[in-house]
Formats: C-alpha cells, sequence, structure tokens
C-alpha cells in the first residue's frame, strides 16, 4: 500500500481504514482482506496499527470480520495461497481475536456457534499444533462448556475424528495415518468422560488396527494401548462385546502359556488386562466362549450348553505364567530400586545424578505397571470373576490421583507442517496422562514431524487437506 511513502504516511492511511466502514458498512470485508495483506509488514509501527484497526473492524462487525478474516486460512487454490499472509492471520486471530472472545462474541450462543463453523471450514488444511490451538478455544467456549449438553461434546468429538480419518481405508504402512489416529483418540479420551461416545474410534480401531496390530512401528504399541486402555471405561456394552475378541486375542499373544525366556511386555498385558476388565465388565457373559467362565445372564449368549473348558484351562495357565513372570520382574526391580538409591547418594556429577534419577523413575513405574498386573489378573481366575468396572486401578504411567485435589477433565490434523502456530517440542519427557489432562508433550511428539502436503516439509499441499494420500509423518 502506498509504496514509497514513509512510515508515518502508511501508518496514518492504515489508521483511516476502518472509518470508511462507519457509513458504507458493505465495504468492510473489502478492508479487512486489505488490511490482511498488511498483517506481513515488517515495520512493527505498521503490524501495531493494522492490528488495532482489524481489532477495530471487529468491534462495529464481528460476524462480517470474522468471515473476512478466515477465509485467508481456508483452504485455496494453489495460485492464491500464501503461507506468509496465512500464518500472520493465524497469529493475530490467536494473539488478538481468541483473547478477547467475551467481548466480541456476543450475542454469546449466536456468535460461538458461528466462529465454531468457521474453525470447522479451516481445519481442512492445518498443522496439528494449529489443530490443537483450534481445539483449546473450541473448549474453552460457553456452548461446549462443562454444562454443555451431549449432543455439544459429540459435536467436538466428530471434528477429531474427521482429523483422525476414520472414513479411510487403513494402510498399515501409512505411518502419517497410524500416528494422527493415536494422538486424535488420545484427545478425544476427555470428551468420552463427558459422555461423548467413543465407538467410531474403537470399531476402527477393532477392524482396521488389530488385525495388523504386529505390523505397527514398536513406538506406537504402546501408545495405542494405553488410549485403548483409557477410553475402555466409556464403552457401551454393545461394543465391548464386539472388541472383546480382539483383546482376549492380544492378550494372549502377550501372554505366554508357558515361560519361554523371551522378554515380556509388561506394559502392553497391563493396558490389555486394564481394557479386558472394563469390556467385560459392560458384556460379562462375552466371555463365556472366550474365557470358559460360567457367567449367567438368563440370556441365549450365555452359552452355558456348551463346553469352553479348554478355553478356561488355556487362559488361566496363561495368567498363571504372567503373575510368576511379574513377581520376578518385582523382585529384580526391588532389588534395583536399592541399588539406585546407592548409586545415587555416592553420584558425584549432576548429569550422572539426572541419570540415575530417571533410572530409579523407570522403575517405580515398572513396580506399578507389575503390581496392577497381578492386581487384575487375580479375580480372573475364578469360574464366575468380578469383573474391574470402576477406577480402583490406577494405570502406572497415569500420575497418582490425591483425594484433595479432584482431577479437572479438559481436551484436543492436518496436513499442513507443524509449527505453524506455537511451534512444538518433543524433547520434554511424557509424563503422567491423570486426571484426563492432556499433556502437550504428548500431543506434540504425536504431531513432531507432519508433513502433509506431499512437497517440502514448508509446503502446502492441496485438494482435500491432510486426508490426501502420501503423506509423511515420522
Amino acid at each position: 500500500m502506498l509504496p514509497g511513502t514513509s512510515p508515518e504516511v502508511r501508518v496514518q492511511a492504515i489508521r483511516g481504514l476502518p472509518l470508511f466502514c462507519k457509513d458504507t458498512p458493505e465495504h468492510l470485508s473489502k478492508i479487512v482482506d486489505i488490511l490482511v495483506q498488511l498483517l506481513t509488514a515488517e515495520e512493527n509501527v505498521e503490524r501495531d496499527a493494522v492490528n488495532k484497526a482489524l481489532l477495530s473492524l471487529l468491534r462495529q462487525d464481528v460476524k462480517a470480520s470474522l468471515t473476512a478474516l478466515f477465509k485467508h486460512i481456508e483452504t485455496v487454490d494453489e495460485q492464491m495461497s500464501d503461507d506468509n499472509l496465512r500464518e500472520r492471520t493465524l497469529v493475530f486471530i490467536k494473539d488478538k481475536v481468541f483473547p478477547l472472545k467475551a467481548e466480541l462474541l456476543k450475542p454469546p450462543e449466536q456468535m460461538e456457534r458461528h466462529i465454531t463453523d468457521l474453525i470447522k471450514k479451516s481445519l481442512q488444511d492445518v498443522t496439528g499444533a494449529e489443530f490443537k490451538m483450534f481445539m483449546d478455544f473450541l473448549k474453552s467456549l460457553s456452548i461446549f462448556g462443562d454444562k454443555a449438553p451431549a449432543e455439544r461434546v459429540q459435536e467436538l468429538i466428530e471434528i477429531i475424528a474427521g482429523q483422525a480419518d476414520l472414513d479411510a481405508q487403513f494402510n498399515v504402512s501409512d505411518g502419517d495415518h497410524i500416528a494422527r489416529l493415536i494422538v486424535c483418540l488420545f484427545m478425544a479420551i476427555p470428551f468420552f468422560e463427558r459422555g461423548a461416545s467413543n465407538s467410531k474410534f474403537l470399531n476402527y480401531l477393532n477392524k482396521h488396527i488389530f488385525p495388523v496390530f504386529d505390523k505397527l512401528p514398536e513406538e506406537r504399541k504402546v501408545d495405542l494401548l494405553k488410549n485403548l486402555a483409557e477410553s475402555a471405561p466409556y464403552t457401551t456394552p454393545q461394543d465391548s462385546r464386539q472388541i472383546l475378541p480382539s483383546v482376549v486375542q492380544l492378550l494372549k499373544k502377550y501372554m505366554p502359556r508357558r515361560k519361554a525366556g523371551e522378554e515380556m511386555n509388561f506394559s502392553y498385558v497391563e493396558c490389555l488386562l486394564y481394557t479386558f476388565h472394563h469390556l467385560a465388565h459392560k458384556a460379562p457373559n462375552a466371555t463365556n466362549s472366550l474365557c470358559g467362565y460360567k457367567i449367567v445372564t438368563g440370556q441365549p449368549s450365555d452359552r452355558l450348553g456348551e463346553d469352553f473348558s479348554e478355553n478356561y484351562k488355556e487362559f488361566t495357565e496363561r495368567l498363571n505364567c504372567f503373575e510368576e513372570l511379574a513377581k520376578a520382574a518385582i523382585k529384580k526391580l526391588t532389588q534395583g530400586m536399592a541399588e539406585h538409591s546407592k548409586a545415587l547418594a555416592a553420584a558425584k556429577s549432576d548429569e550422572e545424578k539426572e541419570k540415575l534419577k530417571a533410572q530409579k523413575q523407570n522403575a517405580t513405574t515398572g513396580l506399578r505397571t507389575c503390581n496392577n498386573i497381578l492386581s487384575m489378573a487375580q479375580p480372573l481366575h475364578a469360574k464366575t470373576p468380578s469383573f474391574i468396572g470402576d477406577k480402583k486401578i490406577n494405570l502406572s504411567w497415569k500420575e497418582v490421583v490425591k483425594s484433595t485435589a479432584p482431577s479437572t477433565a479438559s481436551s484436543t490434523g492436518v496436513k499442513r507442517p507443524a509449527g505453524a502456530i506455537n511451534g512444538s517440542s518433543s524433547s520434554a519427557p511424557k509424563k503422567g496422562r491423570g486426571g484426563g489432562s492432556m499433556p502437550n508433550q504428548f500431543v506434540d511428539r504425536g504431531f513432531q514431524g507432519l508433513s502433509y502436503g506431499g512437497r517440502s516439509t514448508r509446503g502446502r499441499g492441496r485438494g482435500r487437506g491432510f486426508r490426501g494420500r502420501g503423506r509423511g509423518y515420522h
């Protein structure tokens, strides 16, 4: 604008732009477009003037101004794209618009719905960091607050499910889809706690993921199983009955019938036993044919007339074997804890102390894992076991919840390269996932390295957003 003029003249011109809309509001959208183009100005004083002018227009007509703003971050034709302009627009929305939501979004019901619809349209082409930013904003709106009806909470689940691409045929070699699915499922857990359905996610896992679980990258398996365990308490009886056979098959895979000397994955078994208990609590007689139990509900599905005694024998043998392995691991870990304490007392350098502290923490988590396994395996030896359907088992990776501090539930793309908004870092250690809160480290780690466009990691692919094929996620 006004090339060759001094910054002072340009600033005065920018400040005057909102005045055009006082008497001719039909020009507001065009003026917003002009101001958005100026967000890339190099001079701080010019950008500050642009920010103030845009806020002035938002206060004049928030609906029209928001609509014009969001057009610059929706998927557009390749020829019209400008990544720098789009990212500056996103920064403006994040830093200037979102913090003023209480002032700008009036009347609340109408305007919160309007900005929700605008955000939905923008999610075809976003990074993981941008998606998280939008989800954090949406869940802060009153229409999605603690008193929101179930259908509103379900709406947020549908948004997350869209990012997870649950309508797509699964390809086990598509590492991008695997990682995005795991992260999106984790983002959804707090909304399951609030009453939203997990059916779409869990049925997708059952149909597409469990049959090829062996082929998943090792680092993804444990995150997937942790998410499954945390989702299990909110599963319907019907879905529980459908998913239990797959869970039992995985348990049999990771609980050997006899000791064979190979290394055991205790984390997998903790996750699967927790999932098994909660699903079986919802559909107890489904375990009669799967595990040889004798649970009577009076329904034909009890199948009490059939002989599943061999299944019971096999399942309890596997339980016995793994319980012995867990007890041996507890003994070894306890001895190791004492050695770590002695080594820590004798350590000289800070680096050595930090390394020993990390080892001790890992051993503590290992002890919790093995003790949980023993607690969950013990009741499964009965012919008519009582399945654990509450949260008395505190999963080993979750923070220990203190009774005086009630937990709060909170939540959570994606094609554009990560880092456009609040670049994420994968360097932080992964902490506990307790209390229903969503640790940024987990989500950031999951979204780190997204390159959805199929071009350079700075490129913007087009078409149907992240749902296109050939993305890299490593």
